[in-house]
């Protein structure tokens, strides 16, 4: 990061604590697209990861004052939204009670219910990851695309170590069957 950078964060930092709408714009407007992405992937889909993208934000207006210039806003904010999603994968989960920890009951006869209709062929990375099960997507994107090691992904998502790589090898699995369009 550079002096500039550091000189821009801790600007728009004290604009956006001190309350000016044009500075928190600012903000959105810069992050917003990476911001989105991760929810869109915690969540399984665009319309709940454009709630989870309006309660980040949201979150990041009134937590602005925490912020104290430690690392990059950017950084911030995203570790920010991860929480988020976070605490949004384990509400699921617990709502839910853990029913789709594993895959090992009848892989072949799941049928999502996002995107029933969309024919395989058509599938891109998104609409794949899309359809599978809450716990191999939320493994799989921590480990996969975030870069977390499978002992954080098990710390995270309250799995085992060895439910971790189960999930992340079965969502590879599936999603290679997906976009082959078998």
């Amino acid at each position: 990061m550079t002096v500039n950078a550091v000189a821009t964060d801790a600007d728009l930092a004290a604009r956006c604590q001190a309350g000016d709408t044009d500075a928190f714009e600012a903000l959105y407007r810069q992050h917003a697209p990476r911001v989105y992405t991760l929810a869109c992937r915690m969540a399984g889909s665009n319309e709940d990861g454009e709630d989870l993208l309006q309660e980040i934000f949201l979150q990041a207006y009134r937590k602005m004052g925490s912020f104290k210039g430690e690392s990059a806003l950017g950084t911030w904010l995203y570790r920010l939204a991860l929480n988020h999603c976070l605490d949004y994968v384990r509400s699921r989960q617990a709502k839910m009670n853990k029913l789709t920890d594993t895959l090992d009951a009848g892989v072949a006869s799941f049928e999502p219910l996002a995107r029933r209709d969309t024919p395989i062929a058509r599938l891109d990375l998104e609409r794949a990851l899309e359809r599978l099960p809450d716990g191999c997507r939320e493994a799989f994107v921590l480990h996969d695309v975030e870069g977390f090691d499978h002992k954080e992904v098990g710390r995270v998502l309250g799995i085992a170590e060895g439910t971790s790589k189960s999930q992340v090898f079965k969502a590879r699995a599936r999603l290679r069957t997906l976009l082959r369009g078998r």
